[in-house]
């Protein structure tokens, strides 16, 4: 195979995690080795559907995913999972992005192919942690939020980049540190390991978002700050989150007067 396109599908389909951490990893080593590239005649990308994912977890709305305190085991576990399942998807959004969006620069597949390589990874550490704490994913009930996104997001580039990576997946940046604090609070340095490793890599995960939003606006002569704040309100209305992790979201390319304004959106949320 010479398609990165039909690799990328490949990886995206695979159901057991196991077999898409194993396509992940060698789909990533033959890009590198000059093995794949996007072929002008890879035929056109199916309709977006449901990625390849192992019966279980089973999904469920947000609302009904129970909250448990970090005081407990039971508490500190279902963390783990849930944020296993964030990477899970992280996977198969990284590679949704290289195989819907077509005849973009090389630099835009090494991208979210590094990406998927590196959620893979953040994946199998976390498969590892719940294994040492004697669960495995698919133990606790999770959402589909993530996904949902990118579905709704599917015809439209500049959205994807915009709302999955600098919204969704940059609220990691926001979130972690708080739970590094509490996970240390409590003793469990193994998972603090985990997640300052995770917390250090997205920055580049949402930098490549912010990179390749704002190609899609000047391709398309926008102004991306503005178009920013639009989709946020066409697509997500007042539903944001603070507050914001401003160094980490500096790093990932935000600016000062972006993230005021965010900042706004949320206060009125």
């Amino acid at each position: 195979m010479t398609d990165l396109h039909a690799a990328a599908k490949r990886c995206l389909d695979a159901t057991d995690p196991a077999e898409k951490l194993r396509l992940t990893h060698a789909t990533w080593e033959a890009f590198l080795a000059g093995q794949l590239s996007p072929l002008a005649d890879s035929p056109l990308p199916e309709p977006i559907s449901a990625p390849g994912r192992p019966q279980r977890p089973q999904l469920v709305p947000q609302r009904q995913v129970p909250h448990r305190g970090l005081g407990t085991p039971e508490g500190r576990v279902a963390l783990v999972h849930a944020v296993a399942h964030i990477e899970f998807n992280a996977i198969n959004l990284a590679w949704d992005a290289v195989y819907r969006f077509r005849d973009k620069p090389l630099e835009f597949y090494r991208d979210w192919a590094s990406c998927a390589h590196d959620e893979a990874r953040h994946f199998a550490m976390l498969s590892g942690r719940l294994a040492e704490l004697g669960h495995a994913y698919g133990d606790f009930d999770a959402h589909n939020g993530l996904w949902e996104m990118a579905e709704k997001t599917a015809h439209h580039d500049t959205a994807r980049m915009a709302l999955v990576p600098r919204v969704l997946e940059a609220r990691g940046l926001d979130v972690t540190p708080g739970m590094i604090e509490r996970l240390l609070s409590v003793g469990d340095d193994r998972t603090v390991a985990i997640l300052e490793v995770i917390l250090r890599e997205e920055v580049a995960h949402v930098a490549a978002g912010t990179r390749w939003f704002r190609h899609c606006c000047e391709r398309d002569g926008l102004d991306p700050r503005e178009t920013f704040l639009d989709l946020l309100r066409d697509y997500m209305g007042r539903n944001l989150r603070g507050p914001f992790n401003r160094p980490a979201r500096l790093e990932a390319g935000f600016e000062h007067e972006e993230l005021d304004r965010l900042a706004d959106m949320a206060l009125q949320s």
